[in-house]
């Protein structure tokens, strides 16, 4: 899977992932890239686990199938460490972010991490989108917080596509409240 990055999203029903990750796929598209964005849902609940996938490319990508070995795991929900066996098949350099307000080494250790090449990034993304958003809904802080710590993306790219593709779904002030997120979490992510 050299040629292609791949990025595995975990979170709650309602938390947006899915979301983020088609918005990730329209402004790596919108640069020019190769993209595919899917979900994998469980039972259909509010709260439930629910996965999403990202893969990007300069090259057509001919690859239809789950993300198993990802180079980015993003975790929009921190119970999930508990639950769900998060580290599974990510590669041993891949990049954490992680929706918390615990520090990126106490996250290391919890994700058991140690002694491993991973890159552990957190913020309080919940935090950011109750005060940006007025509700809790942590993938747009993980989405400038993911154009912070790799290189495929921008935060102008995430912005642009953003405005553009939603501002006929979404009223001006959600629009703000977003990129006032994805500014946040660009600007706030921290890693050890």
């Amino acid at each position: 899977m050299e040629n292609y990055i791949e990025i595995r999203w975990h979170g709650r029903a309602q938390q947006g992932v899915v979301t983020a990750a088609k918005v990730l796929s329209e402004a790596c598209l919108m640069s020019g890239k190769f993209v595919q964005a899917f979900p994998e849902f469980g039972p259909e609940r509010m709260g439930a686990p629910v996965r999403a996938y990202n893969r990007i490319s300069g090259e057509p990508i001919r690859l239809h199938c789950q993300v198993t070995e990802p180079g980015y795991v993003l975790i929009a929900d921190p119970t999930l460490i508990t639950a769900v066996n998060l580290t599974e098949g990510a590669l041993e350099n891949a990049v954490f972010i992680i929706n918390t307000s615990k520090g990126a080494k106490e996250l290391r250790a919890e994700l058991g991490l140690n002694g491993k090449k991973a890159l552990v990034y957190t913020l309080d993304a919940t935090k950011i989108s109750v005060e940006t958003i007025g509700r809790v809904m942590p993938n747009t802080p993980m989405l400038g917080a993911l154009a912070k710590v790799s290189a495929f993306v921008t935060l102008d790219s995430l912005i642009d596509n953003f405005k553009e593709n939603y501002a006929k779904k979404f009223s001006p002030k959600v629009i703000e409240g977003n990129v006032a997120a994805m500014n946040r979490g660009y600007a706030e992510v921290k890693g050890e």
